[in-house]
């Protein structure tokens, strides 16, 4: 008698237990919710107040809750805010361009250059071998090098070259260009390398044995099937270069100007409504842009 009760009470906690299974389609939300909330609270949330306090009415001393829309009617009808970011858009364009140029060969080389993978790997870390160190201080150790009495010009005058230092070395649009290359070229470099090994060396075999030369395999076969990781690294760089303000501040000497400085100048006044309408404005953008790269090029297989 001992034994059947016992059965029974089994089978009811079983029963039970089955009972408060869920479903297979509740399961993985349930599994996803945690990541939701974390983002929501830390990203979703801050976006959400950004695009609230744009709104708001402010003065030197203090901000006013409410609903006015003239901060962006400052922020897109002057024409220092639209040639800022038309300059923003250009550091942008230059800085992808030399970035994937760049990247793309150096991805290239890892990928169907060096044979043995230990020996990609290897190379590869050294690729990263700068990350040790923080973006101002790569950023600043240009100075030494391109300055008036730098390491540059002080060659170029030893050697005759120029009578005097060159000028636009630093402070200037292509100082910002350069340090930003530097920062950004690996952003370019990991996803296209990424993408360049997973492509099957046998249909780089099959093209040659058909007879197409080099160049006719890299940009029938290779670049066609490297584009998602090129569209990844695009949106990388070019997101970057859009929120930077401390390169363009501290290597054009205050000559130059990006939307990102723009909004950290008008955060050091206290105008925190008009930066805050400037970081929405910014952020439509680059949405819009990484829209049109999504629509271009589909980066699932990558994710």
């Amino acid at each position: 008698m001992v034994t059947v009760r016992l059965i029974g009470v089994s089978d009811k906690t079983e029963k039970k237990s089955r009972s408060f299974s869920l479903p297979p389609k509740l399961v993985a939300y349930v599994q996803a919710a945690p990541l939701a909330l974390i983002l929501g609270f830390f990203l979703a949330l801050p976006i959400l107040m950004i695009a609230i306090v744009s709104f708001w009415d402010y003065d030197f001393a203090q901000m006013y809750p409410g609903f006015v829309t003239f901060n962006y009617g400052e922020t897109l009808g002057s024409w220092v805010t639209w040639q800022t970011y038309l300059n923003t858009l250009k550091f942008a364009a230059i800085v992808w361009a030399i970035t994937l140029f760049c990247g793309f060969w150096v991805a290239y080389f890892l990928a169907f250059h060096i044979r043995t993978t230990t020996m990609q790997m290897v190379l590869f870390l050294i690729c990263t071998v700068p990350f040790l160190t923080s973006n101002i201080i790569r950023m600043i150790s240009w100075i030494p090098v391109l300055g008036r009495n730098g390491l540059v010009n002080g060659a170029l005058v030893n050697m005759g070259i120029v009578p005097a230092p060159i000028e636009w070395l630093l402070y200037s649009d292509f100082a910002v260009v350069l340090a930003m290359v530097h920062l950004y070229t690996l952003f370019m470099v990991t996803p296209i390398f990424n993408t360049l090994m997973r492509i099957d060396k046998s249909l780089v075999e099959a093209a040659r044995d058909a007879g197409a030369t080099s160049w006719q395999i890299l940009w029938n076969v290779i670049i066609p099937l490297a584009k998602p990781g090129i569209a990844i690294g695009t949106i990388f760089v070019v997101t970057l270069v859009m929120a930077d303000f401390s390169t363009v501040q501290v290597m054009s000497g205050g000559q130059s100007a990006s939307v990102a400085l723009m909004m950290k100048n008008q955060m050091s006044l206290l105008q925190y409504p008009a930066a805050a309408a400037n970081a929405v404005i910014l952020l439509a953008l680059v949405l819009l842009m990484v829209a049109g790269i999504l629509r271009v090029v589909d980066i699932r297989k990558e994710l």
